[in-house]
């Protein structure tokens, strides 16, 4: 890989793995607003749990080399289920009135949505750098010979 992609690759895993884990600290701890969130999707506690704990390991595997493309590809599967939950059920732009949950106020506007595009985008650009480091299929999927050479 070269330094350029490096370099790329690990600003988006920080990016990445800070947007999760500034969400964490709220989730473990039972904030209101991200109760009241996880109640209109259907999935107080249980989902809110295992969302977090599902985070929380992406967030290290992304911060330790040898497994920043499986935290990358476990960030895509958790933020997929986000963006889901605000396409079908809480809309691009919370609106707590719609939700009918007042609690949901701190969460109004597009931001969340806009956070987790973030991540789906950064992560899948860090499985294109780092696609060689996939476990099994990696090495199928390393540049060729002439294709390293022509990236130099």
């Amino acid at each position: 890989m070269s330094k350029p992609a490096t370099i790329v690759s690990w600003i988006l895993q920080l990016v990445v793995a800070f947007i999760l884990g500034q969400t964490l600290f709220f989730k473990f701890t039972g904030a209101e607003e991200t109760i009241a969130l996880f109640d209109v999707l259907g999935a107080e506690p249980m989902g809110r749990y295992a969302t977090a704990v599902a985070e929380l390991v992406c967030v290290v595997l992304l911060l330790v080399p040898k497994t920043s493309v499986l935290g990358a590809i476990g960030s895509v599967g958790v933020i997929s289920g986000a963006i889901m939950a605000h396409i079908t059920k809480l809309g691009i732009d919370i609106d707590p009135v719609v939700l009918g949950d007042p609690r949901l106020e701190p969460l109004a506007g597009p931001s969340l949505f806009t956070m987790a595009v973030i991540v789906f985008v950064a992560s899948v650009i860090i499985i294109a750098i780092r696609r060689s480091q996939i476990p099994i299929i990696g090495s199928k999927l390393a540049p060729s010979p002439s294709e390293s050479e022509a990236q130099s």
